[in-house]
């Protein structure tokens, strides 16, 4: 499992990203300037998925792989940020590895895969299947952004989709197939650590109710944050201004 160290902060932050077309590894930069609010007082840890994934490569299978590279590299009583299929990989780890995390942000994800989920994905899997990188590339950015960054980035999605590889495009369908039959919608009460919920209320690939569902579960506890976004899509970690502020804040214990 590959991943990518920034920050001189004391405190460890491990942060794992939603699913994507290609390798975070490739973003690398980008992601250490855009969470660079974060790097004087975390230490961040940004986690692709496993390098080589086994036939029928589980959201499971995943965090369990997380936890074994954590706990490789030492890591204990983190701050986890998990966005999207990366905050259901959080969601496991915080419930079945206590001790692991101190407090838990969950971006634009879900405790169990919604209908609108499942068309979505499977939609992404098909485009996959038929090897049209640009078609897959435009309907993730369609979907996941707010139509007028969509449109700015429109050239680039396309561009990027061009250069998606054979092994890329079986790696991408088998961590999106990974996410069918999620469910932890009884299990939320275990989680011990303050959480902070960010979602979106026009989100197109899980839809608001996917936050409000974990914020209803673990409603009256003190410790517990909810905010929703509107304008800002699915990918509101990537697009909403004060995103990176609010984690600081809640990871600072602020």
């Amino acid at each position: 499992m590959r991943f990518f160290q920034f920050g001189r902060g004391a405190k460890p932050l491990v942060i794992l990203p939603g699913l994507s077309v290609q390798s975070v590894m490739n973003a690398a930069d980008a992601i250490a300037d855009a969470y660079a609010p974060l790097a004087e007082d975390f230490t961040l840890y940004v986690f692709d998925r496993r390098e080589f994934l086994p036939p029928g490569y589980s959201l499971a299978d995943m965090a369990r792989d997380t936890v074994a590279a954590m706990r490789a590299l030492g890591l204990s009583d983190v701050c986890l940020f998990g966005a999207s299929q990366g905050g259901m990989i959080a969601l496991l780890i915080a419930i079945e590895h206590p001790e692991l995390v101190a407090r838990l942000a969950l971006g634009s994800t879900a405790a169990c895969l919604t209908d609108t989920a499942d068309s979505v994905i499977g939609r992404w899997i098909r485009l996959a299947a038929q090897k049209d990188g640009a078609a897959l590339y435009l309907d993730f950015g369609r979907t996941v952004y707010p139509p007028m960054v969509f449109e700015a980035s429109r050239e680039a999605l396309h561009a990027a989709g061009q250069t998606v590889t054979d092994d890329e495009f079986v790696r991408f369908i088998t961590l999106a197939q990974g996410t069918g039959g999620f469910d932890v919608r009884d299990r939320l009460l275990l989680i011990r650590c303050p959480v902070l919920l960010l979602g979106a209320e026009d989100d197109a690939v899980l839809g608001a109710d996917a936050t409000r569902t974990i914020a209803d579960t673990l409603q009256g506890r003190p410790d517990v944050q909810t905010h929703l976004y509107r304008g800002y899509g699915h990918a509101a970690f990537d697009t909403a201004p004060d995103y990176k502020d609010r984690l600081l804040r809640f990871f600072k214990g602020e």
